[in-house]
């Protein structure tokens, strides 16, 4: 697969597998020309693990700031690459700085742990088929005003934190392009309209008008083939969609979890002799996201939302993904559960994550690693990188919410600190300058003082207690001018108005703690049928809820002390995953519809309201008080997407 599915271009080199490798703890390598020397690089790692990692074939977690790679790779194995064309580097991600050099020229700076960079190398390379690529990472474990997520700055992972992830740890490749390139694009649709706008980013200023072709498809249907001049290094342009609806794109080619519909897409940009400069294969999903009345709404609809708490962290190879295949295969048992969501906590995703997220159908909680610390310095590093992260994901169909802040830290005195209250809240608005189209939530878990949606993290251990703050609208009201979890909801008496609420962490159940464990999660239990028990019993009493438009529970596997995942490390099910999707999958008394809807889906009812036996907490199953709808709550409040 390619290392980033929306920007494939035909002609690329796969430059993970092994390196040459060297720890740096002296911090002498820079001065003794180690970018131009082979002799420290007397072991080898694979790239993209960690070198804490057991996958690395380094697994040394000890404290080692400084990691030095080297790799030769042959410029005739670059598909499509010939003198007079450019030649890009591609890094996913280098936890936390990066310095690289090609040929012993220093190429590059980055600054970021997970964010992605592009280098055009084109100038350092030298005569000959061999070339020589070194990357010096820096990651210094002490350093809190690093946007570093759970990554532990002490030895041992202890309490809610884990094992660090330093140095190269996504896929690094290069790709052949013309003098003149595309450097960045982004996908806006607006299915209201049956609009997609489109913006290109050109790697200069053109001296002379470009063409651009742009050729979409659904299947065998054409939807676009258009040609257009590029006058200017950023140009962009609406097109109209026509499809079966009149005024609106066709409901077939709209993106949602039930039918992740995928428009291709392919890119051509040419020169006034029709010379081809780049040529860039992508995909496009049509949908709009609102957060609007009190609900979660996709494509104009209210959406329950459905989420699993994902770290996405595996045991041999820590924040890096083991392979393609776990990869998707972590989608596919998310939704496996019953889940049609997941908020990737406190780290950003590898793009393949995001393109079997797209094309599966799950949602996406996009979540940035957060620093630990409120400096000046820690201000500029999580601004800078956050900015890289929103513009190498917008394309994504499956990101639904943006979510720069998590329970406060890097901020951890919102009620006492105006300057950081302050930040959040720029952070937020400047988000939503960048991206128009998705909601944002500035602080998800408690103190919000920005947001389009209120997310609340409530670790009750039994179901009462969460029918008691969140059962009913008056309820929940309450609780946000509380404390429910210790911190107060709501900051500065910002007013809910129509925000919708959801309870964006709960459960947290650990299964069969070991004596001597130093974490058991928020409450324990012992046995299968205890922990299925204690599920269906916190999942339906959000369920029953009017008030909330969705959930997201904690959390998808276990992760080192934290063993209170509904999936082992080993990804294997401690439940029946089809008794777990059974009741995560019941439908929600938030929105009239769903009830109704959801049992029509499954053939089980036709019309009306209808007992169907059982409690009712079986999926598709209807409550015998069911509250009749009327026309408009029919037309508005169903969750069919049967188009």
């Amino acid at each position: 697969m390619h290392p980033s599915p929306q920007r494939r271009r035909a002609g690329w080199l796969d430059l993970t597998g092994p390196w040459g490798f060297a720890f740096d703890d002296a911090a002498i390598g820079e001065a003794a020309g180690w970018h131009e020397d082979f002799a420290p690089y007397t072991r080898t790692i694979q790239v993209p693990f960690p070198p804490e990692s057991k996958l690395s074939e380094i697994a040394d977690p000890s404290y080692h700031p400084i990691s030095w790679y080297r790799r030769i790779f042959r410029i005739s194995e670059v598909g499509g690459f010939e003198r007079g064309r450019r030649l890009l580097l591609h890094f996913g991600a280098v936890d936390y700085s990066a310095r690289v050099w090609l040929n012993g020229r220093l190429v590059d700076r980055h600054e970021g742990g997970h964010s992605s960079f592009t280098i055009d190398v084109t100038d350092s390379l030298v005569d000959g088929d061999e070339q020589v690529l070194v990357v010096r990472s820096e990651d210094q474990p002490l350093d809190l005003t690093q946007p570093r997520g759970k990554q532990f700055w002490e030895p041992e992972p202890a309490r809610i934190w884990y094992h660090r992830t330093s140095g190269i740890w996504q896929p690094v490749w290069a790709e052949a392009v013309g003098e003149t390139y595309i450097s960045n694009f982004t996908w806006t649709p607006d299915p209201r309209r049956g609009n997609l706008g489109m913006s290109v980013r050109l790697n200069r200023e053109p001296d002379s008008a470009l063409r651009l072709r742009l050729r979409l498809s659904a299947g065998k249907d054409m939807l676009a083939d258009d040609t257009y001049l590029v006058r200017h290094q950023e140009s962009g342009r609406d097109m109209r969609l026509e499809a079966d609806s009149g005024g609106m794109v066709g409901r077939r080619l709209l993106w949602t979890p039930s039918q992740p519909n995928l428009i291709d897409a392919e890119i051509i940009l040419e020169d006034e002799s029709g010379k081809v400069l780049d040529n860039i294969h992508s995909y496009v999903g049509l949908r709009s996201v609102e957060a609007d009345d009190g609900l979660f709404l996709l494509n104009g609809r209210p959406k329950y939302l459905r989420l699993v708490l994902a770290q996405n962290y595996w045991p041999e190879s820590h924040l890096a993904a083991p392979s393609e295949e776990a990869i998707k295969r972590e989608v596919e048992l998310i939704l496996a559960l019953g889940f049609n969501g997941v908020r990737i906590h406190q780290k950003v995703e590898d793009e393949r994550f995001l393109y079997w997220c797209d094309r599966l159908g799950v949602l996406v909680w996009a979540e940035m690693a957060n620093a630990y610390e409120f400096t000046e310095t820690a201000v500029e590093r999580f601004t800078r990188e956050w900015i890289e992260v929103v513009r190498r994901q917008f394309n994504h169909p499956s990101i639904v919410t943006w979510v720069p802040f998590n329970e406060s830290w890097g901020v951890p005195d919102l009620p006492g600190d105006p300057a950081q209250r302050d930040f959040v809240r720029s952070i937020y608005h400047l988000t939503k300058a960048i991206d128009r189209t998705r909601p944002v939530i500035g602080n998800d878990g408690w103190e919000h003082v920005a947001g389009d949606i209120w997310g609340v993290h409530d670790y009750a251990l039994d179901g009462a207690a969460l029918r008691d703050r969140w059962g009913t609208p008056e309820s929940v009201d309450h609780a946000l001018q509380g404390r429910p979890q210790y911190h107060r909801a709501v900051l500065d008496n910002t007013p809910r108005g129509e925000r919708p609420v959801v309870l964006s962490e709960f459960g947290g159940i650990t299964y069969a703690p070991e004596a001597g464990r130093p974490w058991f999660g928020y409450g324990s239990v012992s046995s299968d049928d205890e922990l299925l028990s204690k599920y269906e019993e916190l999942v339906n009493a959000v369920l029953d809820s009017p008030a909330l438009a969705g959930f997201c529970y904690t959390q998808l596997t276990d992760t080192e002390q934290e063993t209170n995942g509904l999936l082992r490390a080993d990804r294997t099910p401690k439940l029946d995953p089809e008794i777990v999707r059974a009741i995560t999958s019941r439908p929600s008394r938030a929105i009239p519809g769903d009830f109704i809807a959801a049992a029509q889906e499954k053939g089980m009812v036709t019309s009306g309201r209808k007992q169907l036996g059982g409690n009712g907490h079986e999926a598709g199953m209807v409550p015998s008080d069911a509250v009749p709808l009327s026309d408009r709550e029919r037309a508005m409040h169903t969750e069919r997407e049967t188009f």
